[in-house]
């Protein structure tokens, strides 16, 4: 099997103009505009059924949009979505591989897509904390195990767009600071990182914009500078229970 390799970068950056998402009349999400640049981390915050994974999943080229378009690096999705998707990493919210795979089975087999070497697969399971588990069955994990092996192979190749769904979902409190470590860390590379969470602490840890959808809208967006980080996931607690409600 052929797996084309990364075209040179255009200008570095993702673009959503007016995208949209409907199913037959409902609004699961209206027109929404978003542009992120080179090592800037988006969060989008709100309720179950918000439109967070609607944005998530037409980022990652899963769900076709009804209207607007999608460009990252000068690209865009629909004209070229084979050239589109080697530039991101996507983690789902939910475990879909096969559960006799192993852990490195597994690993090796989205590395062997994306041209990864196996090196950089050990380099992986030592990051996300699996090399004791690596030739254990993938349905034997926990949920955090689990998340933690989504997250990896969604970095293996080091996209451009890291675009994760819930990643905190089952980790535990040691395992959320080292993913915030993480984040920062490939914010540094110039990684663009997009998630969702209910997580205020960690939005305001990692996040330089925090957006909240509700009814499939764009309620309210905030940047973060990083100077208070207490004040500012009281903030954003305030704001998560006021759109909850």
């Amino acid at each position: 099997m052929e797996v084309n390799e990364k075209e040179s970068k255009l200008d570095g950056n993702l673009i959503m103009e007016r995208v949209s998402k409907q199913y037959k009349q409902k609004h699961a999400l209206h027109p929404f505009s978003m542009k992120m640049s080179e090592g800037e981390c988006v969060v989008l915050c709100g309720g179950n059924g918000a439109g967070k994974s609607t944005i998530l999943n037409i980022l990652a080229g899963i769900s076709k949009p009804t209207t607007g378009t999608v460009v990252l690096n000068g690209i865009e999705m629909e004209k070229d979505k084979m050239a589109y998707v080697t530039y991101i990493g996507y983690m789902p919210d939910e475990f879909l591989a096969q559960g006799e795979m192993s852990v490195r089975e597994f690993l090796a087999f989205y590395a062997s897509l994306r041209m990864v070497t196996r090196d950089k697969i050990d380099q992986i399971i030592t990051q996300i904390g699996l090399s004791e588990k690596q030739s254990e069955q993938v349905k034997a994990l926990s949920k955090g195990m689990r998340q933690r092996l989504l997250l990896g192979q969604a970095i293996l190749d080091e996209p451009d767009l890291l675009i994760m769904d819930e990643p905190t979902n089952g980790l535990d409190p040691f395992w959320i600071n080292e993913f915030i470590e993480l984040i920062h860390t490939l914010k540094k590379k110039g990684m663009m990182i997009i998630f969702s969470t209910h997580m205020m602490d960690v939005a305001a840890e990692v996040g330089d914009r925090i957006m909240f959808i509700q009814e499939g809208k764009l309620a309210q967006s905030l940047d973060n500078d990083g100077k208070d980080i207490p004040g500012f996931t009281r903030r954003l607690l305030e704001l998560y229970r006021s759109n909850e409600g």
